[in-house]
């Protein structure tokens, strides 16, 4: 009996060491799949992001940056490398870009090249704890400046010129340059995003719910909504961004005024989705943001889209201010408009 049992016994014992080591090969396999997986993911998102230096081709003849006091030396803070936090001018462009089969679908037409459709300056106040998002409508009348070209050589200064005309003449550095010309504001950052990737990020936050002031019948942007509210999936929210004809007298300011209430709708949809706890529709979101953006090289990776993002945590819609750049008829084009002045001035200088 006692062989039988020391043999029982030393049989137990040896098939719960080795469960127990197959246990931990797999969980040790998982994890590293795991942690594999989110590396692949990092990179996949990372590489996801198009960037053009404008601080290289543009230089020193720009706007001043914005003055921002350091953390004494020495401190806790500084140690632990706090977030930014000090005020910040982005101009953001949306693009309607032709490239990719999804941008034609969703009516970015046929031919080669893109016009920046929506134009918006997003300035942080200091602490991050309001902004004020400019729209300048895309019909402005400016003097463009010259433009470095990225194959060598540069524009020449155009008069009265249509301000869209400078991202479809030089792309980003020329639209950032007629920027800080109009406004002499420093663009601290730059951010684009396309037709394909807006409509993404919204159907990936799961929709946006907006509230119309009229009916909208527009067939160009083919959308059609009764005066109301109304939750919007990705193309429908799109079609809402570009619909200038199916309202008020067809001009641009009432486009704008509807992209400003995409705007706040975006940033509550943001505020009711935690996106952290839920990874599946976090990466999905990352996904869509990174697959059709493109940033000046100060924000082309995650990390610091994440710095970014992580120190406006405390803001919300209602901490953001939406006002469209004072404007008047141009007197040489009715269907143009020009900067008011001194309105538009006073506004840009009290975002420096």
């Amino acid at each position: 009996m006692t062989g039988h049992e020391n043999a029982d016994a030393g049989g137990t014992g040896g098939r719960r060491p080795r469960a127990l080591k197959a246990v931990g090969l797999t969980l040790a396999a998982t994890l590293v799949l795991g942690v594999a997986a989110a590396g692949w993911a990092y990179l996949h998102l990372d590489d996801n992001i198009k960037s053009v230096d404008i601080d290289s081709a543009l230089g020193g003849s720009r706007p001043a940056r914005a003055v921002v006091n350091p953390s004494p030396s020495g401190s806790a803070s500084a140690a632990a490398s706090p977030l930014p936090s000090g005020a910040l001018n982005i101009l953001v462009l949306g693009s309607d870009s032709r490239s990719g089969k999804e941008n034609r679908e969703l009516g970015g037409g046929s031919s080669s090249g893109a016009r920046s459709d929506t134009a918006m300056v997003v300035h942080l106040d200091a602490g991050r704890t309001r902004a004020t998002v400019v729209s300048i409508p895309r019909d402005t009348l400016v003097t463009r400046p010259s433009c470095p070209l990225r194959g060598g050589g540069s524009t020449a200064v155009a008069y009265h010129s249509m301000f869209n005309s400078a991202f479809s003449l030089g792309g980003p550095v020329c639209a950032v340059k007629t920027a800080e010309s109009l406004t002499n504001v420093r663009m601290d950052h730059y951010i684009e995003i396309d037709f394909a990737g807006f409509a993404k990020l919204v159907d990936a936050l799961g929709g946006v719910t907006v509230t119309t002031d009229e009916d909208i019948d527009d067939q160009d942007s083919h959308l059609t909504l009764q005066a109301g509210t109304h939750h919007l999936n990705g193309k429908q929210a799109l079609a809402l961004a570009r619909t200038r004809h199916g309202i008020g007298n067809g001009s641009d300011l009432g486009r704008i005024g509807l992209q400003q209430k995409l705007v706040k709708a975006l940033l509550e949809r943001i505020s009711s989705v935690d996106l952290l706890t839920d990874p599946g529709r976090l990466y999905t979101v990352a996904e869509a943001v990174t697959g059709s953006l493109t940033t000046d090289t100060g924000l082309d990776s995650l990390s610091e889209l994440a710095d970014l993002g992580s120190s406006l945590r405390n803001l919300t819609a209602d901490d953001v201010r939406t006002v469209t750049m004072p404007v008047a008829t141009a007197p040489s084009d009715p269907n143009r408009v020009v900067a008011r002045q001194p309105a538009a001035r006073d506004l840009w200088a009290s975002l420096r």
